[in-house]
């Protein structure tokens, strides 16, 4: 494997210049449907390539519909949400997918493993929707097989476990096999909904551990969200959502004024 096999980014690097944010939201207002007040208001929002992002907040403060909207899955009322320079509301149904499966890996609170594949099976399902990540993974580790070991090992999960079904894993080994899978083919984002709030301490310690040092090994930028603040010091910047969603603000004012 040469250096620039190893450096090589699984996207075109004029679509991502390393100067601007890999994550931007821009005057976004977001509602949920049949509500008349936005739930998410948000001037201005930004991540640069390379950083790791804590954004916490209270439960049901809008941290996962946030997350939502940053991978596309959401498109707001008003305003832009752009990764990677483009704007999710400009592609449309199987564009948008593509460009989900090529740019981001999630991390989902339960896990969503395929119960019934097996553990390296379900690493590779992402290989299976993006022919660049797929591609990556086999510049990079030599061939699709070898890239699934590599995240696998580099999460602690030992071989003797990679053809078991994911069924058959405890809490914490299905949430590293999460996070490998959304490692593979080192794409430019990872996003984390609550991966640690299933572990006990250690385990979520562990946990931690592991996936910023693989974000770093692949050149990912790490969003993620949790109410735990007592994680917020491993990352480089921490962001409140109620700081910086001007909904909330004024829902949480509008709550304090009603009578108890």
């Amino acid at each position: 494997m040469t250096e620039s096999n190893r450096s090589a980014p699984p996207w075109p690097q004029q679509d991502v210049p390393t100067q601007t944010a890999i994550l931007q939201v821009r005057q976004l207002e977001y509602r949920w449907p049949g509500q008349s007040a936005p739930c998410l208001v948000i001037d201005d929002f930004a991540v640069m390539p390379g950083e790791t992002v804590f954004l916490y907040g209270p439960s049901g403060s809008g941290k996962s519909t946030l997350l939502s909207l940053l991978a596309g899955v959401f498109l707001p009322q008003r305003g832009e949400v752009l990764l990677g320079g483009q704007d999710w509301a400009r592609l449309r149904g199987a564009r948008r997918d593509r460009y989900r499966a090529d740019m981001l890996g999630y991390i989902f609170q339960q896990f969503n493993l395929l119960p019934y594949l097996s553990v390296q099976d379900n690493v590779l399902l992402p290989c299976r929707f993006s022919t660049s990540r797929a591609q990556a993974a086999i510049a990079q580790h030599g061939s699709l097989p070898a890239a699934s070991g590599h995240w696998l090992a580099a999460m602690g999960l030992p071989r003797s476990s990679w053809q078991r079904p994911a069924r058959a894993l405890s809490v914490g080994q299905q949430q590293r096999v999460a996070a490998a899978r959304a490692l593979i083919g080192a794409p430019p984002v990872i996003i984390a909904d609550e991966p640690t709030s299933a572990l006990d301490e250690n385990r979520r310690d562990a946990f931690m551990d592991l996936l910023l040092a693989a974000c770093r090994e692949a050149g990912s930028t790490l969003v993620f969200v949790s109410h735990d603040q007592r994680l917020a010091d491993r990352f480089s910047r921490q962001v409140s959502l109620p700081a910086i969603n001007h909904a909330a603000i004024e829902h949480i004012d509008a709550a304090e004024d009603e009578p108890a």
